[in-house]
């Protein structure tokens, strides 16, 4: 997690981590990057880092088309 490391320590005591700093954040990272910078990050990260990315993609996709249906996400206490 280089990257996030790298934009934790540009942050760090700047910001107090709220959701709408996040989100300030990953949008102004985002505006500021090619396709190009994305995908070099992308190449960076490790296997496992990949496979999380994927993940957490796949997840909030899903999500999202469920909201989008009106299908409300329960939790899943099996799980947890």
């Amino acid at each position: 997690m280089k990257f996030v490391d790298e934009l934790f320590e540009l942050y760090r005591g700047r910001l107090q981590g709220t959701e709408d700093d996040l989100d300030m954040i990953t949008l102004t990272v985002l505006g500021e990057m090619s396709k190009a910078d994305i995908l070099t990050v992308i190449q960076d990260m490790s296997e496992e880092e990949l496979a999380w990315l994927f993940r957490v993609y796949l997840y909030e996709g899903l999500k999202e088309k469920f909201n989008q249906d009106q299908l409300p996400v329960r939790k899943n206490n099996h799980f947890h």
